[in-house]
């Protein structure tokens, strides 16, 4: 088999499999692991894939720019969102995170919800003008156009004042493996400093980015409350994260 048809059935086998294992893939295909793994760093170079300690697992199609995102499984966003909203109590801390899912929890919430919402996302922060029973703080920093937020040693210092109720974090891939993974070290950074400053988090997980993943961790899946998603509950992430007893939100 020529190289670039061994690269076109291992892209064929990620996407019917949702991942690889080197070490298999050699002995199925009688190649060295040094050749595979090859390979897929070269697919990895390509955007075709994501390379993890031992093989590979989907890129997440939420690694694109934030405009093309908005446009990406919207419903699936909407049903997230839905459930989310419900996480906000009234009266309550809430620290949101940026992102396009989180824009649609902003669009769930109640009109009449009276409470605090903290967000380092100008994008959250703007559409929260319009729910005037609800205080707005804004955490300043560098803004990361990717995600239009706020990140960076002066965004993380500007965290530490919070003590929140709970976090609704945005992630590009969920994987029980992989973890909670993110395309950018510093937002990887900020949104852990933003964990810490809530008494439970809870990832919103719409389904386009459940086994998937991207290069940087923001936290092991042990380290959060729970999952809000509208992944079948058969998924083969979703039913390995609820068996370890994480919480999981169907939305």
């Amino acid at each position: 088999m020529l190289r670039a048809q061994r690269q076109e059935w291992l892209v064929d086998r990620l996407r019917r499999d949702g991942r690889l294992v080197a070490k298999d893939i050699a002995v199925e295909l009688d190649v060295s692991e040094d050749s595979v793994r090859r390979d897929l760093r070269e697919l990895a170079a390509a955007g075709l894939c994501q390379r993890v300690y031992g093989g590979a697992l989907p890129v997440s199609p939420a690694m694109a720019d934030y405009g093309t995102r908005r446009e990406v499984a919207v419903a699936s966003k909407e049903r997230v969102a839905a459930a989310a909203a419900k996480l906000i109590r009234p009266g309550g801390v809430a620290i949101l995170d940026g992102g396009t899912t989180t824009l649609a929890v902003v669009a769930a919430l109640p009109r009449d919800l009276v409470a605090t919402i903290v967000t380092h996302s100008p994008t959250i922060a703007t559409a929260l003008a319009d729910h005037t029973g609800i205080e707005v703080q804004i955490l300043g920093g560098r803004l990361f156009r990717h995600s239009m937020v706020t990140c960076g040693a002066g965004a993380v210092e500007a965290a530490q004042g919070i003590s929140a109720d709970v976090f609704l974090l945005g992630v590009t891939g969920v994987h029980h493996e992989a973890g909670l993974t993110t395309g950018d070290a510093d937002e990887a950074a900020m949104k852990r400093a933003l964990a810490r400053r809530a008494a439970d988090t809870f990832v919103l997980a719409s389904a386009e980015k459940v086994g998937a993943a991207s290069p940087f961790l923001v936290l092991p899946i042990s380290d959060v409350s729970g999952i809000v998603t509208d992944a079948p509950a058969d998924d083969p992430t979703i039913a390995r994260i609820a068996a370890t007893g994480t919480r999981v939100i169907h939305g």
